[in-house]
């Protein structure tokens, strides 16, 4: 994979959270965090959207099932477990594999590289509109013709390459998720940019590429927009 994968590994044993750690670690290219308590991982993974969950199921405080119920769609995950009982319902749950402990790496690297596979053709099937209601009508905006956009009030305006724009009712949270998070970036309350319309940025604004507008950054962005920015 191009880049780092996102993970979050839940489990209520501190030893099983390592071996997965020491796994990771071993195959690289997966940014791991760790949680013994189910609930603190949850709240994490709806923050942060991880593409992969290792989620035990048999745990003091939640059952592994119930938390798998709850992740985000977008959310690939792996069951970790010494209860083989549990695998049935765990595939029903649309798991992309079941590692029954103690498992050794190579069966761990098996489960992963079945992830990677799936979290590769999630990538590769990016849409390339975003459709939109203006008015009465629904309208396809090519991302690639988006520069930036922004909240106004009950409604988000989409300034187009072609310098024309779409306004239409909603909130920049709903358009934000629409939107491919390798490519659209929110550095304010108010603004998402194309992160390849960016010519300039400093630590408070970015100068957006055919119009020359200067976009502040929000104090709550300012890493992560430095961050990705100056990659």
């Amino acid at each position: 994979m191009s880049r780092m994968l996102k993970c979050v590994a839940i489990d209520d044993e501190p030893m099983a959270l390592l071996i997965i750690e020491q796994f990771c670690r071993r195959k690289g290219g997966m940014e791991l965090k760790t949680f013994s308590e189910p609930k603190i991982g949850l709240e994490e993974i709806k923050r942060t959207k991880p593409e992969l969950v290792f989620l035990d199921i048999q745990m003091n405080s939640i059952n592994g099932l119930e938390i798998a119920g709850n992740l985000p769609e977008e959310c690939c995950f792996i069951f970790t477990t010494a209860y083989a009982q549990y695998a049935l319902e765990g595939f029903n749950l649309d798991a992309i594999d079941f590692l029954h402990k103690p498992f050794s790496y190579e069966r761990f690297e098996v489960a992963v590289e079945k992830a990677f596979r799936r979290i590769d053709s999630k990538r590769d099937t990016v849409p390339e509109f975003l459709v939109v209601k203006q008015e009465y009508n629904n309208v396809n905006v090519p991302l690639s013709d988006i520069l930036y956009i922004e909240a106004l009030g009950n409604y988000v305006k989409i300034f187009r390459k072609s310098g024309s724009h779409v306004l239409t009712r909603t909130n920049l949270k709903t358009i934000t998720d629409m939107l491919p998070e390798r490519d659209f970036l929110r550095i304010h309350r108010s603004y998402v940019i194309s992160v390849a319309s960016v010519i300039s940025f400093s630590r408070s604004k970015v100068e957006i590429k055919e119009t020359g507008v200067e976009l502040p950054i929000g104090a709550q962005y300012a890493s992560k927009v430095l961050e990705i920015l100056s990659k």
